[in-house]
């Protein structure tokens, strides 16, 4: 063995071994017991983050279950991530001095494909340099045809069981990315703005009417009426009348709704229903007409009068200066409220009426929570089982349509003669309304998180009858906690839905990356860490142990390069290791009698490795990694090499081969309990002592 454990040397020639031999092939006619991961999809429009080094966790698992004989399948994938690929592609182009707007929908969708592409090979080659024990033989994209057929054979049976409707109704739309999202990818921030007391005049009063308090001025060319508490024994006498929207000789009534807090401002509220959630709700009640006064640019349109093409922001400091001239204002406060942010751009959230595709998700959440409350489905860290159940039970309907050209097309036709809408899994000859020609397709792509929330289901069921019956359930989905909602909980709805059975068993939230003071690690903060620079620097392994050693089950990780030198530091102990033993062999080959000293050293070494291996296994199996992880490292660094090999030096150095036993198997057994955690260089040493050609995998 070298002097020193070459890791750049090494680790490429160690991936490549157990490729050639395919160590991580699978065989769906095993008559072992299965276990299987499906990778959750790494976007497909960059290279890796540190975020994504903690797929280790899955490579631990498959590797342990691989070493106590179960046929384990982890299978790699992609996925084309919709808008978060477009919002990179459009940086992309800005750097060009173009846009969307320059291209045609096939031209513009080629580009991005395109782009995707060549980043997809750059992250598969990233994902082998961690050591991922995946089969790439199975790899799957989530544009893969037969991936899309499974998508749309899910929303067609939406749309056939009435589970999935088409409607006009307040959207989360971005004016700067050009598209509306679910109310998940809202960012809602404290924002200080101001509170102003616009009076409302009654009809032939130039004094008497209704102060009412709004953060929006802007939007009053939308109003088509004023609230009240029915309660509040101030205006009741009120309730019923109508007053004169301001800058307008409009009359709007005066109406009462639970809705309205008396406490806020003076109890009275506009009711602007094309750009309020809340105010939408209370124009359903009432009936009231829809007015939009801000188009999807983000632009006051003309009904705005005088302030139609302004953005909103100089709209509503154009709309004050207006009020405070016709006196119109009583008085300006300031107000702390909450304001919705798109969670990519970080551009106010505009609600706007559009008509889109929406999921009743009540039905669907209900057979999930029913699932997790009846422990179908194990949760850990434990604390997160009360978080799903309370995400299942506020879930709004889904609005699942994207104003973007990349992703997967909508298959939802429109009968223009009919004016009706179909759902059709493959392009028609002709209108399934009709039976003519006057039929178009839907623009929008689906969210994301529609065909995402499929991905276990989907990817097994297009390797075949026998991946799908031997594997699914998978047996546990291991993801960050920040993505519970957006992705854990859809897939169990939808596998419930599509099968009738849970998706994965078990479910194992990590925590995020942080950079050494705590912080969340941003480009903009300049803490971002290149998990490849690790690599480079330091080897696999030792980025893998540094985001395991010392951290709480779930809990974030604080990373720092300081912990990734110090676990290559412990590889290299362990090489060394290996190395002393392997030297010792060639002078340990008379079995001599041992001492009374000797006998008890090496009995209390066997002791200690049979406790460690019951204490890891359990460790192991209630998913806690780190004080699995912790356990050996403790033992082959304090116990085996600065204890038992110093105490039994001389001993090996008189030739005594029992205790060149005794060691050596402590040591194997060590390596195989530190195999999952740093594969390279145990088996670099294994092969060191072992020169059939075979893996430590399969020893």
């Amino acid at each position: 063995m070298d002097k020193k454990y070459k890791f750049r040397e090494i680790d490429s020639k160690i991936y490549e071994f157990w490729e050639k031999n395919g160590y991580f092939k699978t065989n769906p006619f095993s008559k072992k017991k299965p276990f299987c991961i499906v990778l959750p999809p790494p976007n497909a429009n960059a290279s890796l983050h540190l975020g994504h080094a903690m797929y280790v966790y899955e490579d631990i698992m498959i590797r342990y279950h691989k070493l106590r004989g179960f046929e384990s399948f982890w299978l790699p994938g992609a996925d084309h991530a919709g808008f978060e690929t477009w919002y990179v592609f459009e940086k992309h182009l800005k750097k060009k001095g173009k846009s969307r707007f320059d291209y045609r929908r096939g031209e513009l969708y080629q580009m991005v494909w395109d782009f995707v592409r060549q980043n997809k090979t750059n992250m598969e080659e990233q994902l082998k340099r961690l050591g991922f024990a995946l089969d790439w033989e199975k790899k799957k994209f989530s544009l893969d045809k037969d991936v899309i057929d499974v998508v749309y054979k899910t929303f067609k049976k939406l749309f056939d069981d009435k589970l999935v409707y088409r409607g006009k109704k307040l959207v989360n739309y971005c004016p700067r990315c050009g598209t509306s999202f679910s109310d998940l990818e809202v960012v809602y921030k404290e924002k200080q703005g101001k509170l102003w007391f616009l009076k409302y005049r009654f009809r032939g009063s130039r004094y008497q009417g209704l102060v009412v308090a709004t953060t929006r001025p802007e939007t009053l060319f939308g109003d088509v009426a004023v609230a009240v508490h029915p309660d509040d024994k101030r205006y009741r006498e009120f309730i019923g009348k109508k007053v004169i929207l301001p800058l307008t000789n409009r009359e709007i009534p005066v109406i009462a709704d639970t809705m309205v807090d008396p406490k806020f401002g003076t109890g009275v509220v506009k009711i602007t229903p094309a750009h309020d959630n809340n105010d939408w709700l209370v124009g359903e009640r009432h009936n009231l007409p829809l007015i939009q006064v801000i188009d999807f640019d983000g632009r006051l349109n003309d009904k705005a009068r005088e302030f139609a093409g302004l953005y909103v922001n100089k709209a509503r400091q154009a709309v004050v200066e207006k009020l405070q001239e016709q006196g119109l204002i009583v008085k300006i406060e300031d107000y702390l409220h909450r304001v919705g942010h798109c969670y990519k751009c970080g551009s106010v959230i505009e609600p706007l009426p559009r008509e889109q595709w929406f999921i009743k998700i009540k039905p669907l959440a209900q057979k999930a929570k029913e699932a997790v409350l009846k422990n179908r489905i194990r949760i850990y860290p434990k604390r997160y089982k009360k978080i799903l159940l309370d995400w299942l039970n506020k879930f709004y309907d889904w609005n699942i349509s994207r104003q973007i050209v990349w992703g997967i097309r909508i298959p939802a036709y429109f009968c223009q003669s009919k004016q009706q809408w179909f759902v059709s899994t493959t392009k028609p000859k002709k209108c399934l309304v009709c039976g003519g020609q006057d039929f178009i397709q839907d623009e929008d792509t689906f969210d994301t998180w529609f065909s995402s929330g499929q991905w276990p289901l989907a990817t097994l069921k297009t390797l075949g009858k026998n991946f799908y019956k031997y594997f699914y359930p998978t047996s546990v989905m291991e993801t960050g906690y920040d993505i519970l909602p957006w992705w854990v909980a859809r897939m169990i709805m939808f596998g419930l839905y599509i099968s009738g059975d849970v998706p994965f068993k078990n479910i194992y939230l990590h925590g995020l990356v942080r950079d050494s003071k705590g912080r969340k690690m941003s480009k903009s903060k300049g803490n971002v860490i290149d998990p490849m620079a690790m690599i480079e620097k330091y080897g696999a392994d030792a980025l893998r142990a540094s985001l395991i050693f010392e951290t709480t089950q779930g809990g974030d990780v604080v990373f720092s390069e300081e912990k990734v030198r110090s676990m290559r530091n412990f590889a290299n102990k362990v090489w060394n290791m290996g190395r002393f033993i392997k030297l010792s062999q060639t002078s340990s080959t008379v079995p001599k009698s041992l001492s009374v000293r000797e006998k008890k050293l090496l009995g209390q070494l066997e002791k200690e490795k049979s406790r460690l291996e019951k204490d890891y296994q359990k460790q192991m199996e209630k998913y806690q990694f780190s004080q699995a992880f912790d356990m050996v490292y403790w033992f082959l660094w304090h116990r085996l090499a600065d204890f038992y090999i110093e105490e039994l030096k001389e001993s090996l150095r008189a030739g005594k081969i029992r205790v060149l036993d005794g060691l050596r198997g402590a040591y194997f057994v060590n390596l195989h309990l530190l195999h999952p955690f740093m594969p390279f260089v145990t088996e670099a040493i294994w092969q060191e002592f072992h020169q059939e050609g075979k893996s430590i995998l399969v020893s």
